[in-house]
């Protein structure tokens, strides 16, 4: 979190872009040694035919509806991040192919990281569906028994980092921006404020997955029952902020927003602009509201 907040408090030239400037590169770069690695040492034929290998008995409603959810997670949807780093992009940058852009890019690396994950999971016999406890208690267990796997599962764990840094950078933004312009706070006082809540939060998230693991500060709601603090900062995020911000924020753009102010940022022609309209106004709110009901079923 420090890390983080020293490249926030130093604003979004000396600070975001030059932070990502150097990290997004050093994080991809990263990606592929351990791609690489990954390759030689593991099961990456089976972990190829775990991701590409088509299986459309999974093609039904809720597996759409899960892929949708991780979508708004991934793309971070909802989150006031791509409107913080949009608010930063020149004039003269289209909106809709920046943001296609954005949507390849991330897919790319996504399956970059699977085939660096796991290849290595295949080859100890390990459950690809095993979540956080795959990561941070299992695979070092793994780069333990592979050759030169103290060295790679270093590399690992600095990607891991950089990924989390970049991530800690454009989720902490928004809300330093927020609060410099709409509470006339100065920038450190507002990155020192923010970070220290969110460093507060991420400390009783560790602590629900040991010392307070059996301490479900909201039990007493049926839905909520055995939810420790990461459980319940994990549900509500994924299922409720980020469909909620989602379906706010189209909401917005389609019925608040001119279209005069629309059709100047994304500079559209005009078919395409009436097709997004559309799409926006009445699409993606009933698509999100669909979402947002299956989560919390």
């Amino acid at each position: 979190m420090a890390m983080v907040m020293v490249v926030v408090v130093r604003g979004v030239r000396s600070g975001l872009e030059r932070a990502v400037s150097i990290l997004m590169p050093a994080l991809f770069v990263l990606l592929l040694i351990v791609v690489g690695y990954a390759m030689t040492t593991g099961h990456f034929g089976q972990a190829a035919a775990f991701l590409f290998q088509p299986d459309f008995s999974k093609l039904t409603t809720s597996g759409i509806l899960v892929a949708l959810g991780h979508a708004f997670f991934t793309l971070s949807l909802g989150m006031a991040v791509m409107m913080a780093y949009g608010s930063y992009l020149p004039k003269n940058i289209s909106i809709a192919k920046t943001s296609i852009s954005v949507s390849v890019i991330d897919t790319g690396v996504a399956l970059l990281a699977g085939l660096a994950i796991f290849p290595i999971v295949f080859a100890n016999g390990l459950e690809p569906g095993a979540g956080p406890g795959l990561i941070f208690q299992t695979l070092p267990l793994a780069f333990g028994q592979m050759p030169m796997g103290s060295l790679f599962g270093t590399l690992f764990f600095v990607l891991l980092i950089f990924a989390a840094w970049t991530s800690g950078i454009s989720l902490l933004e928004p809300i330093v921006e927020w609060l410099e312009e709409r509470k006339g706070m100065n920038r450190t006082v507002s990155t020192l404020g923010a970070g220290f809540v969110c460093w507060g939060l991420g400390i009783a998230s560790i602590l629900s997955l040991n010392l307070w693991s059996d301490f479900a500060p909201l039990g007493f709601v049926p839905m909520l029952e055995g939810k420790t603090i990461f459980d319940l900062l994990d549900f509500f995020t994924a299922n409720i902020m980020l469909p909620l911000g989602g379906l706010l924020v189209a909401l917005f753009a389609g019925w608040v927003m001119s279209r005069q102010a629309m059709e100047r940022e994304l500079a559209l022609s005009p078919a395409m602009f009436n097709l997004w309209l559309i799409t926006v106004r009445f699409i993606t709110p009933v698509a999100v509201a669909v979402v947002f009901i299956y989560n919390l079923m």
